[in-house]
């Protein structure tokens, strides 16, 4: 079964991935343990030979083949981290290519119930007959390629007492003879029945028709790419590469990071430990890098983390023929909402979350930015000497008034001398005598005097 741990890391918290260091199931010491094992045993082995049952002759041997070993090990001769890196990466491409590209028949079958029509038996024997064939064709193309869907249906006639296929069916399919995989033809079988319930009117125009076989054709092609991904594997020169780089490479740190006596002197040799910790981690990290790759280059078998064919198979079945039987013209009365009197749709809030309620919500990054009053004007080419600003109407332009007079205002009352010695404004009594265009005209060009005095004398 797929292991999941989402809910543990939905909040970065302390220690919150840490626990997830002592799971078992679907962990890298299970994949792990018995190589890891391994190593050490043959470390420990070549570690006593050394030690205690080579001459002194027989050990200088030994020491030098270890330096040789060492130095091998510690240089680029083999590239681990450059193949495995790119291993592993395209393996991960391929495992998320097969999931995305699993058949799910949600897409088919809300087609399906909406454009087959009929509450009689006919219109519900031809829904149900649609989606059974496209669910038949998903269990023959995970037959081939999953080996627990295979388990479970280990010949046509467990298909048949299943419920997918009947004895009619199991012959027609027979009776017709192909070399190659034939889980293409219950879509045949679907698209020759979608153009029956054409002809008697079941699909009212060819408009849903086409979308039938549109979405059929995208059920087909997921069908189709799975096969093919269990057809063309990742190139078997590549996967040897990278494996006998990996193995080699702890092959010789087996003798090349033994600890040799400190009192010969050798470079980096100076103290025994006898436990070689960081060789240990080095196989730990590189290996389980492997075991990943071979882990997830196939996720169609019975490992922990493999995908759950025979679920998804039950999932399908179920919620397909749910929403073209149970659900087809089932609706609830349409009676008007909670908040039809009302302007606004208030949520409501929990306690638990009533802390997001004093948020603002986000209106774009620039919406808070502040600009000054030389920003506001606009560029005119070379031949127009005046500058011209924006109109403003609506609300905008009560808002750049009530603006102004309580400019105006700070100025009478003298609260910003400076702002008074710098700003040139007109009298009232010429003010008066204009026209109302003419005032809106000049009260806008005081209020970018006052603003230009303002940002020079940084109010």
């Amino acid at each position: 079964m797929t292991v999941s741990y989402t809910l543990e890391v939905a909040d970065a918290r302390f220690g919150g991935f840490c626990r997830l260091l002592l799971r078992w199931k679907g962990s890298i010491y299970k994949l792990l343990y018995k190589d890891f094992l391994l190593f050490c045993g043959v470390y420990v082995f070549f570690s006593v030979f050394y030690r205690f049952l080579l001459s002194p002759k027989q050990q200088d041997l030994f020491e030098r083949i270890a330096l040789y070993c060492d130095q091998f090990t510690n240089t680029n001769f083999i590239p681990v981290l450059f193949v495995l890196g790119f291993y592993v990466t395209l393996a991960f491409n391929r495992w998320w290519g097969q999931y995305t590209n699993f058949p799910l028949p949600d897409n088919l079958m809300m087609v399906v119930s909406g454009n087959v029509h009929g509450t009689d038996e006919r219109g519900r024997l031809l829904r149900r007959t649609l989606m059974r064939y496209a669910n038949l064709s998903s269990v023959l193309i995970l037959r081939s390629i999953s080996t627990r869907v295979l388990k479970r249906f280990p010949t046509m006639e467990h298909i048949v007492e299943a419920g997918f296929m009947t004895t009619h069916e199991l012959n027609n399919f027979e009776s017709l003879h192909s070399d190659f995989n034939k889980y293409w033809m219950p879509l045949t079988w679907f698209s020759n029945l979608a153009s029956r319930a054409r002809e008697e009117g079941r699909v009212r125009d060819d408009i849903a028709l086409r979308l039938l076989m549109d979405e059929l054709n995208k059920y087909r092609g997921k069908c189709s790419l799975l096969f093919h991904y269990d057809w063309i594997s990742i190139p078997l020169v590549y996967t040897q590469v990278v494996t006998l780089a990996v193995y080699s490479f702890f092959a010789f740190c087996v003798v090349g990071r033994q600890f040799l006596n400190p009192e010969k002197g050798y470079k980096d040799h100076k103290i025994d430990l006898y436990v070689p910790v960081f060789t240990l981690l080095q196989f730990f990290f590189y290996a389980g890098w492997l075991k990943v790759g071979e882990l997830i280059i196939n996720p169609f078998g019975e490992d922990d983390d493999d995908f759950e064919t025979n679920q998804l198979i039950d999932r399908n079945i179920q919620v397909s023929m749910l929403a073209v039987d149970d659900m087809y013209q089932n609706l609830a009365p349409i009676e008007k909402d909670k908040h039809w009197e009302q302007r606004h749709f208030p949520v409501p809030y929990t306690l638990s979350t009533a802390a997001e309620t004093l948020t603002t919500a986000f209106k774009g990054s620039t919406f808070d930015m502040r600009m000054s009053a030389e920003d506001l004007e606009i560029h005119q080419p070379a031949d127009t000497a005046q500058k011209q600003y924006l109109p403003l109407e609506g609300s905008q332009g009560e808002v750049l008034e009530g603006f102004l007079l309580r400019g105006k205002g700070i100025l009478r009352g003298c609260s910003l001398p400076s702002l008074l010695d710098g700003a040139s404004l007109p009298h009232e009594e010429e003010e008066e005598d204009a026209s109302p265009e003419e005032n809106i005209i000049n009260q806008k060009e005081q209020l970018m005097s006052l603003l230009k005095v303002a940002v020079e004398h940084n109010y």
